[in-house]
């Protein structure tokens, strides 16, 4: 399920990270942990947008270095925060990411309403579009739930475009995201190899089924189970 809520808007972590706690992980190894099993999640989404990623090959090529940048400093981050403190941190974290996957679908219809209103991108939004995307990807190196709707908004008002497109540009900025701050992870050496693996096998098939998921109207059902889901775990590790 995470695999599929992360090729549908990013934040399949609301999933992954509170099923990993649930299986007696310290906070701060489940999160990194979850970031290298969701992997091939990021993966099957970015596959589910390959029409509309090759379409926009050199908004990729532009936006990967700073997204590259932002993965790397907050995976770094994320390693030098002692796993007391992380701990008091991630219940407000995962109440972020409810909120901002909450209001995922008014930020698409924003950013559909701004793309139709738009014209060319100029060099001051384009240089938003540089320092937006290293700052969300700051934010999803050191944790990552979420990560996908903030990149739509940042995307969806510097960048004017079709939203389909948007959210395809959104899927493989979250992947190089994804994929630098794993790498980190995997060379600290603090991963629970077994319930990765099992994170990655499911996630692959849900990344992609995700992407043809975020072509329709999400399931209000399908939201409310995740935000349930992600409410429930911040409440338990407030209250624990």
């Amino acid at each position: 399920m995470g695999g599929v809520v992360n090729g549908a808007a990013g934040g399949g972590t609301l999933v992954s990270f509170p099923a990993l706690l649930a299986v007696g992980l310290p906070s701060l190894r489940a999160n990194m942990t979850s970031t290298v099993g969701i992997w091939p999640g990021y993966v099957g989404g970015s596959a589910g947008f390959r029409s509309e990623v090759s379409a926009q090959r050199r908004r990729v090529a532009e936006l990967s270095a700073p997204a590259l940048a932002g993965a790397v400093v907050g995976s770094v981050l994320l390693l030098v925060t002692p796993q007391h403190e992380f701990a008091v941190i991630v219940p407000y974290l995962v109440l972020a990411a409810c909120a901002l996957f909450a209001v995922q679908p008014f930020v698409a219809r924003a950013v559909r309403q701004h793309a139709a209103a738009g014209g060319e991108a100029g060099l001051l939004r384009r240089a938003a579009a540089h320092s937006g995307t290293f700052a969300s990807s700051i934010y999803g190196g050191y944790f990552g739930a979420g990560l996908g709707v903030v990149l739509l908004a940042v995307l969806g008002v510097t960048l004017p475009d079709d939203l389909v497109r948007t959210n395809g540009l959104r899927a493989v900025l979250s992947l190089v995201v994804n994929t630098a701050a794993a790498l980190v992870f995997i060379a600290h050496g603090e991963i629970a190899w077994a319930d990765a693996g099992i994170l990655a096998l499911t996630s692959l098939v849900g990344g992609y089924a995700g992407a043809r998921v975020a072509r329709r109207l999400p399931a209000v059902a399908f939201r409310i189970l995740v935000l349930a889901l992600g409410l429930t775990t911040a409440i338990r590790l407030l209250v624990g």
